[in-house]
Order: structure tokens, then C-alpha cells, then sequence
């Protein structure tokens, strides 16, 4: 069926799939607005979630385009739209380098309060870095008897190897697992990693993706579960700390770890950005962008996008916190397992 957005023809180039306009289309301002309104408006998945009125976004903005605008007013206007979705999956990108991301302003700023220098110099006896996975990496907290692992992406080549770690991790008495400033990747590695502390089966949540012209077509829904593990589990208290940059695959494995009664949230609230995002999509004009596709609900039906998995314990650093050299997340974890369990 041919698509009202564009024509798109499938090739393979380094490896990778690139999508085409076809040649008829119009590079104009106009067009191109219309081009990324409709095709949000066809395909997006979380305008109800968001509580989001798409028609009255187009009537605020539309007025403001003519053929004459700038390239500059144009990019502002469309940065400006999609900011009100505040979904952090969806980003606009010119090819040259300059890119817009909805709702990232709280999440890029977090950066700044964290820093694995202070981590590993104050609050690591040793950290042992994993080469084949990306920014994996595992340690023990100085003077306790409590593991620390940190994990900054879900996209990495064996999650498998989580189970390695959990035997060299095993008989402390706790576990820190540190998720702050992860970017998240593949849900199917997050749920790995969380099956080496899976205390059973657990329904947590199902996932839709959206396929019609109306922002409420959806297919039918799949239930996704946590995995059973025959082996050694890790069942001891577990403190997972999170920031607000904790997005996507990095929330999804949040939503496994938090349906195990022996786990802790603990830090700020997570990006609320769980949809899978869509393939690239095109402008007549070369710029490029991608969006939501999918909207995850809990098992009562809520939807945390938009707002992100709530901490157990709230608490976060502030960047003169890391410059006094003391991450206050940290220190609240230790402090809440002696509080609770008595462990140090």
C-alpha cells in the first residue's frame, strides 16, 4: 500500500537499512511541515498518553509557515511541536550534525550529577570493567561487605555474562546495582541481566504498537513476563539507584527488578521514555527524525511514560555535591542497608 508520507524504497548500505523519499516530492517549507505533522499524526503512538491534542498543535503552528521561512525558523518551529511531547524517543536531525530531542532538558542535565571518577577513586576497594560489554562494570564498596555493579547501557554483545559476575558476587551480603546515566539499547538484554536476580515469574507489563490512522489503533496486546531462573539467582537485598537519565531498555529492566521482592529503588525518577522508536524517517529537505511507536502499560493499565519509574527512596545529587567529592545516592543505599537489613 503505498504510504500518504513518502515512498520508500529499502536498500542496504553498510549493513544498514536507508529509507529514500521518492523524487516528486516537494522541498518546500510548507510541505515539509505538513510531511511531519501528518505522519506524527499517523504514526506516533502516545498522544493519549501524553494527553497530547496534535489538531490543536497544528493550528497554533501552521499559521506561522509560509514558503519563505528560514531553515533556522523552521527548525525552531518543529523543535518547538515536538517539545510538547515531551518524549525524549522522539528527536529531529538536520545531517549535519544538529539534532533536537524532545523533553531531554532534566535528563542531559543529570550528567552532572554523577561522576565515575569520584565512584571508583571514594567508594570502590576494586572495579573490574567487562571488555566485551559496553560500560559494564563491578567492584565492592569499601570496608563493607557489599558488591557494586554499574551498568550504563543495555546494549552490549552477552548479558550472559551477568551470571559470571553473580558468582564472583555471590557472598556479599548485598548488591549495589548503579543504572544512573544509562541509555538504554535492547529490551531483551535488560531482560537477561535481570534473570540472575529473578525471584519467579512475574507479569509486568504488556505492549502495544501502534498500527492505524487513529491515535487509538493499536494491535493486539503482548504480555511480557519476568523470566524464570533455574540456577543461582542473586536474592539478597539489591539497591538499584537511578537519575533521571535512566531511559528506554534501562527503565524496562527497572520494571523487571522491581517486580522481585528483594529489590530497591532508590535516587531520582527515571526519563519515563519506554516505546520502541521507529525506523528513520525523512524530509523532503534531507532533515531526518524518529518517534514513539509503542506504548507500554503496567498490569492495571497505567502508563509510565511521561513519567517515569518513582524511587522507593528519593534522593539525588547536585553537581556541587560531586564537586565536594560525595554522591549522596550512594551514601543513602549504604545507609539504608544497615537501617534495614543491618548490613554494612
Amino acid at each position: 500500500m503505498k504510504n500518504l508520507l513518502f515512498i520508500i524504497v529499502i536498500i542496504l548500505f553498510s549493513s544498514c537499512n536507508k529509507l529514500v523519499l521518492d523524487n516528486d516530492e516537494t522541498d518546500s517549507q510548507t510541505n515539509n511541515f505538513e510531511i511531519f505533522w501528518k505522519d506524527f499524526d499517523e504514526h506516533y503512538a502516545l498522544f493519549n498518553v501524553r494527553n497530547i491534542d496534535w489538531n490543536n498543535l497544528y493550528d497554533v503552528y501552521k499559521p506561522q509557515i509560509n514558503d519563505d521561512l528560514s531553515d533556522e525558523a523552521l527548525w525552531d518551529i518543529l523543535s518547538n511541536m515536538i517539545e510538547h511531547l515531551d518524549d525524549s524517543h522522539t528527536s529531529l536531525f538536520d545531517g549535519n550534525g544538529h539534532s533536537y530531542r524532545s523533553g531531554a532538558t532534566l535528563n542531559d542535565q543529570s550528567g552532572n550529577e554523577i561522576s565515575e571518577r569520584l565512584i571508583v577513586t571514594n567508594y570502590l576497594d576494586f572495579v573490574t570493567r567487562v571488555p566485551s560489554e559496553d560500560n559494564l562494570a563491578y567492584g565492592k564498596i569499601k570496608n563493607k561487605n557489599i558488591g557494586y555493579i554499574y551498568l550504563g547501557t543495555m546494549d552490549g554483545e552477552n548479558p550472559g555474562i551477568i551470571d559470571n559476575i553473580i558468582q564472583e558476587l555471590k557472598d556479599y551480603d548485598a548488591l549495589i546495582f548503579d543504572i544512573r546515566q544509562n541509555t538504554g539499547g535492547d529490551d531483551r538484554y535488560s531482560a537477561r541481566i535481570a534473570k540472575a536476580f529473578s525471584d519467579g515469574k512475574h507479569f509486568i507489563y504488556t505492549v502495544e504498537t501502534r498500527n492505524g490512522l487513529h491515535h487509538d489503533d493499536f494491535d493486539e496486546k503482548t504480555i511480557e513476563y519476568t523470566h524464570l531462573n533455574q540456577d543461582m539467582p542473586y536474592l539478597k537485598p539489591v539497591i538499584i539507584l537511578t537519575d533521571r537519565a535512566t531511559i528506554s531498555a534501562g527503565e524496562i529492566f527497572l520494571s523487571h527488578m522491581k517486580a522481585f521482592e528483594h529489590t530497591i529503588q532508590i535516587g531520582d525518577t527515571t526519563a519515563g521514555d519506554f516505546s520502541t522508536v521507529s525506523n528513520m524517517r525523512f524530509l523532503p529537505n534531507a532533515w531526518h527524525y524518529r518517534y514513539s511507536i509503542q506504548k507500554v502499560l503496567l498490569p492495571n493499565g497505567q502508563s509510565l511514560d511521561g513519567i517515569g519509574h518513582v524511587p522507593d527512596v528519593y534522593i539525588k545529587n547536585t553537581e556541587a555535591d560531586i564537586n565536594a567529592s560525595m554522591d549522596k545516592v550512594i551514601e543513602k543505599a549504604l545507609l539504608y542497608l544497615w537501617d534495614e537489613f543491618q548490613i554494612e
